[in-house]
């Protein structure tokens, strides 16, 4: 080689290739001008104007110890279901934002934060200029001081998989979340896929149909963790969120390695469904703030949207042209009529401060309410002769003038 030849980079191979590869094809597309997604109109009554976007958070790219494809990968695997936002949550770093990840990719908005994952009380953190988690810090860090970190630095924070159970007969530990005299955390995952798949492994041909058909297996939230959010949303706004936790991490079993899970096929699973106040515009920094500013809020719905999308889904509270909807706090004078509409029939259940107080079937439940209290809808989607659960909301909290409880 002639001495004044600039040296030839090698070809990436294996895993990097891979990485390089999908970043070139993210980066291509980028050059063209956005694709930007609509969003699906929810809500115009009063003074209301909200769009519907469908997301998904909690998921681990090839920035995680135990995670392996390249974020490239998991946006086009985003961009092929109709993902509008990813709020990508790898272990105790930002690092795809530092690589120029965050942001538009053609229909999908990606959101980095992070997962801050001691043994026990996993906490999910957004909003952050950098990691909360400090190599430093002792592996049995307080979560407060954990949440108190993440708050002082103008960051939202959840707390993550709070019921997760593990499996035994896969040697999948449990992560819960173990101190609840916590304060100051923005909300909590009220339905995570993992925890939720992972409680049907219980025998090797259920854990394989369940592979084959995870939606078929899902039960819902767990029970615990919708009581307790139930309590907790009584005393303050507690915004709940739905969650994947998704590695996409190669195991073996009975011989043969399986993908748990290839993200093409789980990201029609949990979404959570944000309000926003009018369209995203297309620039990423005001797009991030209003998706986190929507979650903040608790304007905020969880769904399978496996079987039938929910995007369509409303509820509403009026009163002598007074109106509110999920996340918001109304003031009740006399009595007030609630109403929550369905894109297809379903089984509709009002719950007001953990208790069922009326249910129907089909597309619209409405109701006149007389009483205060924390109101949220659950829905189930028959399918296949049977109900399997498909909506949670966020509730509405309503009061009485001069009394908050």
């Amino acid at each position: 080689m002639a001495q004044n030849e600039p040296a030839m980079k090698p070809s990436p191979t294996g895993r990097d290739a891979r990485k390089h590869q999908a970043a070139s094809r993210i980066r291509g597309r980028n050059e063209k001008q956005i694709n930007l997604l609509p969003g699906n109109p929810a809500l115009r009554v009063g003074g209301f104007h909200l769009i519907d976007y469908a997301g998904v958070i909690h998921l681990h790219s090839a920035y995680s110890f135990d995670g392996r494809t390249p974020v490239a990968e998991i946006i086009e695997a985003a961009n092929r279901n109709g993902v509008d936002f990813l709020l990508l949550t790898d272990h105790s770093t930002l690092k795809a934002r530092d690589d120029g990840f965050e942001g538009w990719h053609n229909g999908t908005l990606l959101i980095v934060g992070e997962e801050i994952a001691p043994r026990f009380n996993h906490y999910l953190a957004f909003q952050l200029q950098e990691s909360a988690a400090n190599t430093g810090d002792p592996p049995e860090l307080p979560p407060q001081t954990l949440i108190d970190r993440v708050r002082t630095r103008g960051g939202v924070g959840f707390i993550a998989h709070p019921d997760h159970e593990g499996s035994a007969l896969f040697h999948v530990k449990h992560y819960p979340w173990t101190d609840w005299s916590v304060t100051g955390y923005t909300g909590l995952g009220i339905w995570d896929f993992m925890t939720d798949w992972q409680k049907s492994l219980s025998g090797y041909l259920r854990a394989l149909l369940s592979y084959v058909f995870p939606a078929f297996f899902l039960r819902g939230p767990s029970p615990t963790t919708l009581s307790r959010w139930d309590l907790l949303a009584q005393k303050r706004r507690v915004v709940g969120i739905g969650e994947l936790d998704n590695h996409d991490t190669l195991r073996r079993i009975l011989g043969a390695h399986l993908s748990i899970f290839p993200y093409a096929r789980v990201f029609r699973l949990i979404r959570t469904h944000v309000l926003t106040t009018g369209p995203l515009s297309g620039n990423s920094h005001d797009d991030i703030a209003k998706i986190l500013d929507a979650l903040r809020s608790g304007r905020v719905y969880v769904a399978l949207d496996y079987y039938r999308s929910s995007s369509g889904f409303s509820l509403v509270l009026e009163e002598e042209g007074r109106y509110a909807t999920l996340g918001d706090t109304f003031h009740l004078r006399r009595s007030a009529d609630l109403r929550a509409l369905l894109p297809y029939p379903g089984q509709i259940s009002l719950i007001r401060n953990g208790t069922l107080c009326h249910r129907v079937t089909g597309k619209e439940l409405s109701v006149r309410i007389c009483e205060p209290g924390v109101y949220r809808i659950e829905v189930y989607l028959k399918v296949l002769g049977c109900y399997h659960p498909w909506i949670f909301s966020n509730p509405v909290y309503v009061t009485r003038p001069g009394n908050e409880g």
